[in-house]
């Protein structure tokens, strides 16, 4: 198991540490992002009349708002994911027969190419039976 990292961070003028078992470049941009939705949340209409204890559920709704819009995305995308999984699959399957058609194709056309040599050689051997017949004939008359 990886040991804890701790770093600073500056959260909203404010020095804290953070400590957790994800990298602290991790945890810097954990607290970029907070002091980005902070500085969000700060120029919305009346956030300064706020009390500190409504503005922090101000903060945690819009950063549970970007969680569930982050999620749905990532859900989506998850389902275009076995989505064209299933494609994919389908188009092997469909590859993987139309190998097998090709190979018994293949097969069966070296089939008729053999049956077709050794027919064109009957030709030739008929042709040349026929051809003495011819020669015996023609002496004989």
């Amino acid at each position: 198991m990886s040991s804890k990292n701790k770093t600073e961070v500056l959260i909203d003028g404010k020095i804290y540490t953070l400590s957790g078992y994800e990298s602290e470049e991790y945890l810097q941009r954990v607290a970029t992002y907070i002091n980005g939705k902070i500085s969000e949340i700060k120029g919305a209409e009346g956030y300064s009349r706020l009390s500190s204890e409504l503005q922090g559920i101000m903060l945690n709704l819009n950063t549970a708002d970007d969680y569930f819009k982050a999620k749905r995305q990532a859900d989506s995308l998850e389902e275009q994911l076995s989505e064209k999984d299933r494609e994919l699959y389908e188009i092997k399957h469909e590859l993987i027969s139309a190998q097998i058609k090709l190979e018994t194709a293949e097969k069966t056309v070296s089939s008729l190419q053999e049956e077709a040599n050794d027919y064109q050689k009957k030709i030739v051997q008929l042709e040349t039976q026929l051809s003495a017949v011819k020669d015996q004939k023609n002496v004989r008359h």
